[in-house]
């Protein structure tokens, strides 16, 4: 959603709620930012019809009717006694689990909205403790550049076109795909959709997604089948044996000290005329191995198989315009 249409949702809401009477289409028009930027009567009553439903599919009651047998057109409210948060009981230990929960995300755009559940959840009362240590703390992370676009094509329900690096055969293919939805299985994001080359549902991890995500056509055009569960169908469709493979690595003469402890050395070898060592290592899920590597930086040089190495030189790469 853009900024400008999440600023004139949070105002139409500001207004509804502020009103004990129902108002007509024409004086929110004329109330509320946003709406006086239509260029036409047309123009401002698709994009009023296109707000309602917004509201409603986001659980926010709006009242129809009118104030007056005379009146000639339906107006609007928000009544409160609907709209305000009711009385929430939750058990120690559902309370401690709501702020593990918010804990767990780490992504702009999943963060504010796990602590805007947690305000409302303190604004109803409910001592909800985030400061205790956890035992564990992982991280569902969304560091994934095409996690953003993905996910915003999903609620826009448009088709996309990506770059997607297959592991085996080692190749980068380009892929068109209806997406239904993203989800998380065992630590990795994945899209779900119908995949318009091979004519039938897949799955895509995210990790492999390479460049930009494309929009394909018009938005509002997919279609998500009402029977499906993506989670099952990534898990029925990823139950495959681990990725274990050989890399073969360049190491810094009496560097990257956690490498070398997992590694075997094969040789030695001067590169760019720093002198180094040869060493072979066993890795399971290259992507994750990827991420591994690259926090050694100039120290780490893969040289076989070419996909880690592309991957390594892709995370660098990002770290690099980053800054």
């Amino acid at each position: 959603m853009s900024v400008v249409r999440a600023e004139r949702l949070v105002n139409l809401v500001l207004c509804l709620l502020s009103t004990r009477q129902y108002l007509p289409a024409e004086s929110i028009r004329k109330i509320v930012a946003g709406y006086s930027d239509a260029p036409s009567d047309d123009a401002f009553f698709r994009m009023f019809e296109r707000d309602k439903t917004e509201l409603r599919e986001l659980g926010i009651p709006l009242e129809v009717g009118r104030n007056w047998s005379f009146d000639k057109v339906d107006g609007y409210r928000i009544a409160r006694r609907d709209y305000e948060l009711g009385d929430i009981e939750l058990e120690p230990d559902e309370a401690a689990a709501v702020a593990l929960a918010v804990r767990l995300w780490d992504s702009p755009e999943l963060t504010g909205a796990a602590h805007g559940a947690l305000l409302k959840l303190r604004a109803a009362g409910v001592d909800v403790d985030q400061g205790v240590p956890a035992v564990v703390e992982p991280k569902v992370r969304t560091t994934e550049p095409a996690f953003g676009p993905l996910l915003a094509a999903v609620q826009a329900r448009q088709a996309v076109g990506f770059d997607y690096r297959r592991p085996s055969p080692a190749e980068l293919r380009s892929r068109s795909l209806e997406p239904w939805g993203v989800v998380s299985w065992r630590g990795r994001w994945y899209v779900v959709g119908h995949d318009r080359d091979r004519g039938a549902p897949r799955c895509f991890r995210l990790s492999r997604i390479v460049g930009d995500v494309r929009l394909l056509g018009r938005a509002g055009t997919v279609r998500r089948p009402e029977d499906v569960d993506l989670l099952k169908f990534v898990a029925s469709s990823t139950n495959e044996p681990p990725e274990t493979s050989t890399v073969r690595l360049w190491l810094a003469k009496h560097r990257a000290a956690g490498l070398r402890r997992r590694a075997t050395v094969v040789g030695e070898r001067e590169l760019d005329g720093e002198p180094g060592d040869l060493v072979e290592l066993e890795v399971l899920h290259t992507d994750s191995a990827a991420s591994w590597i690259a926090g050694y930086g100039p120290d780490a040089v893969v040289l076989e198989p070419d996909v880690l190495r592309k991957a390594v030189h892709e995370r660098l790469l990002a770290v690099a315009e980053a800054r």
